[in-house]
């Protein structure tokens, strides 16, 4: 509150000391009162859930803890965690998957992109406003072959869906994720067991999209049937496809972009609800990144230098030879 509302927060034997201007300090008091009064209604608010309102009601003036917790509520029926954005690009994403057809979540590693489509699927399944969850992955292999893997094909391909399972251990008791999968209530497939499905009355998430092929996204943005929801999300930065720009996603950006019904949602490294070292580690790369994509300069004899070692220039440098 201190960062975001240029307020100081002093503690005394007695009392909360706020300074600040007077709107700022309002809002403060709006927050504490709301906070107490929630926790004496009973509801515990863990730091990482906390922080995460509290960067809600500082980006938006109009929003409040208790409205937050409210509508969280009214989305984890029948869930164990509550299902409540940390960011303001999260709440967006949440929104649209609520008020849309088909949703893309596009951005780094760790902004919540396949946890909260996951909580969001799982809530509308215990409100019966689905009677089911598919959660499909693309098996592309990342430096691995599947074909050395021990097992049958299912076995082969369960440690790429690991991610999809641990979401839903996360949010269900284990019994009854077991028991929901058992009775294909939940199904989690790779990409490939969907060609030639017509999925009506579901929740669909496809996670890392971006390692779909052209032919694979259209085949999937084109399974959906009556009273069905999909939900797409990827990270351009960790393609692991032979030939990056033959990425589906990449292509779906430009494709269906404008198309009514579809919403795309884009995460930058603030939204990241990992360890606060993840939106370090993600910064630094997109800044290496945007550093490796600066225009080459020309060096002498108008050899390229910029993003290219030693070794490379003298290569690349004219040779004299002996007369």
């Amino acid at each position: 509150m201190e960062d975001g509302l240029q307020v100081t927060i002093d503690l005394r034997s007695d009392a909360i000391e706020i300074t600040g201007g007077i709107e700022d300090v309002e809002q403060v008091e709006r927050i504490f009162a709301d906070y107490e009064s929630l926790r004496k209604s009973g509801v515990t608010l863990q730091n990482g859930e906390l922080k995460g309102m509290l960067r809600l009601v500082i980006a938006d003036p109009e929003v409040s803890l208790r409205s937050l917790v409210d509508s969280g509520k009214q989305r984890s029926a029948g869930v164990k965690r509550m299902v409540q954005p940390r960011s303001p690009n999260q709440r967006k994403y949440v929104e649209a998957i609520e008020q849309g057809d088909m949703t893309f979540g596009l951005g780094p590693a760790g902004t919540g992109k396949t946890y909260l489509a996951v909580a969001m699927a799982v809530a509308a399944l215990m409100a019966k406003r689905v009677s089911r969850i598919i959660l499909v992955r693309p098996a592309v292999e990342a430096g691995e072959r599947l074909g050395f893997l021990p097992g049958s094909l299912q076995e082969k391909v369960d440690p790429y869906l690991r991610p999809l399972y641990d979401a839903l251990y996360d949010l269900l008791d284990q019994e009854k994720v077991d028991k929901l999968l058992e009775r294909n209530a939940i199904e989690v497939a790779p990409l490939a067991f969907m060609r030639g499905r017509t999925l009506s009355d579901a929740f669909i998430i496809m996670d890392e999209a971006q390692n779909t092929t052209t032919e694979q996204m259209k085949m999937f943005v084109t399974r959906m049937g009556n009273g069905s929801k999909a939900v797409i999300t990827g990270d351009m930065t960790q393609i692991d496809l032979p030939n990056p720009k033959k990425s589906g996603l990449f292509e779906a950006l430009r494709v269906l972009e404008g198309v009514e019904g579809i919403v795309f949602c884009h995460f930058e490294e603030v939204d990241v609800v990992r360890h606060s070292l993840v939106q370090r580690i993600v910064r630094a790369y997109d800044s290496y990144g945007r550093a490796q994509q600066m225009p080459l300069e020309l060096g002498d004899a108008g050899i390229p230098t910029a993003g290219i070692d030693a070794g490379e220039v003298a290569e690349a440098a004219p040779v004299s030879k002996p007369q």
